[in-house]
């Protein structure tokens, strides 16, 4: 939970329209997307800052054509800084995140550490822009899977009201980091070769695999990924009564996360007024053409900013049910995308 101390910390008016930018873990997968996407949507960085641990400090990461020294992450790193994208992890958040909000920075932090802090908002732009108004000096990031999903789901809930669903994701290895890709890349090699396959990262082969695990367990045999969904998705769409019943899922993909979605709503729903919602929400595009084999998939959407959504068709299982496959890229819609996103609002 955020200090009691923090309170003061209050929505300052940036009278520099140019911020002081820092980026915390700038040299991790996250980080270096974060400071491709501040570049890419021409974010008016007045001056960039980059942060990480000491082993990384002294390494040179480019920003518009120059050379940024990469500084150790240090308790006095915050003087002077506005805005702090955080991704190096929730024990460095949880110690560094109030420390920065301290100094007058605002903090946009991409752990878990803060999600579910009651003093902190848990947004996604496209559906809950306004509850950056009343941060405290700390904003969290959404998980990855959640926010991809939400980007689909939320616009049929404003139209139809969604209940509950039920949902399976297929995730990426590049969400569990960098060690995680070369993990990968390895064992194909190995596999190729007819070489035995080495494990460091998953505790069992991800090549040619898929892992019915993401997270730590949880006493009732949820992971704590899978309960992400339902937690941070009734904060977000502001919907105490969401329910959510989740299967987190490791697939042998580079990037970009899939879920398949059933979701049950209030109102009666067709397919056809589905899509006239979805063809209009924010941050989405409708790929769904199944006659012509063209749906969303990781291939298509790694490295784009929206999400895609389709295979969208009638649940025969649920009264008022609607299924439909949404995919996107969990380095920026799901993280450094986002991040920056909620970092114009502040400007605004």
């Amino acid at each position: 939970m955020i200090d009691a101390s923090l309170v003061f910390v209050i929505i300052r008016p940036f009278m520099n329209r140019n911020p002081h930018v820092a980026v915390v873990g700038a040299t991790g997968a996250v980080g270096i997307e974060m400071i491709k996407t501040l570049e890419k949507r021409d974010f008016p960085v007045g001056k960039l800052t980059l942060l990480a641990s000491a082993r990384s400090a002294g390494k040179k990461l480019k920003f518009r054509g120059t050379d940024i020294t990469v500084k150790e992450l240090t308790k006095d790193s915050f003087n002077g800084i506005d805005i702090a994208l955080f991704s190096a992890g929730g024990s460095i958040s949880k110690e560094f995140a109030p420390i920065a909000a301290k100094t007058g920075c605002v903090v946009v932090d991409n752990s878990s550490a803060f999600r579910m802090d009651d003093a902190v908002p848990l947004v996604v732009p496209e559906i809950n822009a306004a509850d950056v108004k009343w941060h405290k000096g700390i904003i969290a990031n959404p998980n990855c899977t959640t926010a991809i999903t939400l980007i689909a789901l939320y616009p049929l809930h404003r139209a139809f009201g969604v209940k509950r669903i039920f949902a399976s994701s297929y995730q990426a290895v590049s969400g569990t980091g960098a060690k995680a890709i070369e993990e990968l890349k390895r064992q194909v090699g190995e596999i190729v070769a007819g070489k035995p396959v080495t494990k460091e990262v998953y505790p069992h082969q991800i090549a040619f695999n898929v892992l019915p695990q993401v997270d730590s367990f949880l006493p009732t045999g949820y992971t704590k990924e899978e309960m992400k969904m339902e937690n941070e998705g009734r904060k977000i769409m502001h919907h105490p009564a969401f329910r959510a019943s989740v299967t987190c899922v490791r697939v042998p993909v580079y990037r970009s996360h899939s879920i398949a979605v059933s979701a049950e709503f209030e109102k009666p729903v067709s397919v056809e007024a589905a899509r006239a919602v979805l063809k209009k929400a924010p941050g989405l595009d409708l790929v769904d053409e199944p006659e012509n084999n063209k749906y969303p998939m990781p291939l298509f959407t790694s490295e784009k900013y929206n999400c895609e959504v389709g295979r969208i068709r009638k649940d025969c299982a649920l009264d008022n049910g609607l299924c439909f496959w949404v995919s996107g890229d969990q380095l920026l819609k799901g993280a450094a995308l986002n991040a920056v996103q909620i970092a114009e609002e502040l400007l605004k």
